[in-house]
């Protein structure tokens, strides 16, 4: 398994973003994201810190269900 890198917020949101989830809104320092996959919605908040805390990064892609693998393909 490969570890969680420390990236910023905007690198995050670009990856999630070719994964198909789109950005909702802006509130402060925090970014929400949804994605619709099949009936359901899913939604996750990205925070907007440089960088992006290593554990806060594995819960969002835990939310987002991506593995640590798919994620940095997507980078």
């Amino acid at each position: 398994m490969s570890k969680v890198p420390s990236l910023s917020y905007e690198q995050i949101v670009r990856a999630l973003q070719r994964d198909g989830w789109v950005v909702v809104r802006q509130r402060g320092s925090h970014i929400r994201l949804q994605k619709r996959v099949g009936e359901e919605v899913l939604k996750i908040t990205v925070p907007a810190h440089r960088p992006v805390k290593r554990s806060t990064l594995a819960h969002i892609l835990k939310q987002a269900r991506l593995s640590v693998e798919d994620f940095l393909k997507l980078l």
